[in-house]
């Protein structure tokens, strides 16, 4: 039975990702500040770890204390707009706390890691889908600091034997359909549990940001994917690790629109979302989504939430019986 290590697994998508491997038979050690994860949402077979990329102490006594097959690295700062606003932080916290990781990892001979990536370090799309072959060009601190990272792996490879896949993802969504875990940001920035917010008035409205893109109803295409299907990427990723070194793409493929999300919302929750229109925000491009095919091919990866309808539903039942 491997044991690997899920930096980060107190978080969203890393919670979802520890129940997911714990299911299928790995023994799994959860490390996480805390500063943005919440220790409810580690699983009680999973072993806890309190610890911090920026302090090394506390990655040495990990390591000496466990022997990991494999690590995934969920844990970095994500606020786009706070990253614009404080990139001390995120390059920091990102940047510097992942050569932490890698150094200790070195030294206590570990040399498998997924890595958490994200499709922002691709900037404004040149073309939709978007492939892992297209120009990447980010255009804002967050994005950068994940190019950054995933630059550092390519070397780290080619110098040292370093075996890694890093997951471009596109919009995380949704919920464990059990309803024991969810999405529980502080302050909350995705559009999903926004509207569902709004819904249950806890929000005086949803603000949509510009109701003019070239898109046939007006508002932004995205790809949303479903957390449990980027759970069991990472899953497929860890297997992987070894036959494979690089990046691939995590999305459904299916662009939908801001107004899409919203009706559907209304759909599941048989409730009216309050909405306001606001000015387009700088850089957002009109259509955003994923050519998935790499993550197809090497992973064989299939995800099993192509409807929206399906994911903002196991979103509702999160919200309707959040317990943190």
């Amino acid at each position: 039975m491997s044991k690997v290590l899920i930096f980060g697994g107190a978080g969203y998508i890393g919670s979802h990702t520890v129940k997911h491997f714990l299911q299928n038979g790995y023994k799994c050690v959860v490390a996480d500040n805390l500063v943005c994860g919440h220790r409810e949402a580690v699983p009680q077979q999973a072993e806890f770890e309190l610890a911090d990329l920026m302090d090394k102490e506390s990655l040495q006594k990990l390591f000496t204390k466990h022997k990991f097959d494999a690590v995934v690295h969920f844990a970095a700062y994500s606020l786009v707009g706070e990253s614009v606003g404080n990139p001390q932080k995120y390059y920091h916290n990102n940047v510097i706390g992942t050569l932490n990781l890698l150094d200790v990892m070195q030294e206590n001979k570990v040399n498998k890691i997924v890595f958490s990536s994200t499709c922002a370090t691709y900037g404004n799309p040149q073309y939709v889908p978007l492939d892992e072959k297209h120009q990447q060009s980010p255009i804002n601190p967050y994005g950068q600091t994940k190019l950054v990272i995933e630059k550092i792996f390519e070397d780290y490879a080619k110098a040292y034997g370093l075996k890694y896949i890093a997951l471009r993802y596109f919009n995380a969504a949704g919920a464990s359909p059990e309803g024991e875990i969810g999405e529980s940001h502080n302050p909350e920035s995705h559009l999903i549990p926004l509207v569902l917010k709004a819904i249950k008035g806890e929000r005086e409205n949803i603000k949509v940001f510009g109701n003019d893109y070239n898109t046939p109803d007006g508002t932004c295409l995205r790809d949303y994917i479903h957390v449990d299907d980027l759970a069991l990427a990472h899953r497929l990723a860890v297997e992987k690790l070894g036959e494979y070194n690089g990046f691939i793409n995590l999305g459904t493929g299916i662009p939908t629109s801001v107004l899409e999300i919203i009706k559907t919302a209304e759909k599941v929750s048989g409730k009216n979302c309050p909405m306001l229109y606001e000015k387009r925000r700088d850089g957002d491009p009109d259509v955003l989504y994923a050519d998935n095919k790499k993550a197809k091919e090497i992973l064989g990866w299939n995800p099993q939430y192509t409807s929206i309808e399906k994911i903002i539903k196991t979103a509702w039942n999160w919200e309707i019986n959040r317990r943190f």
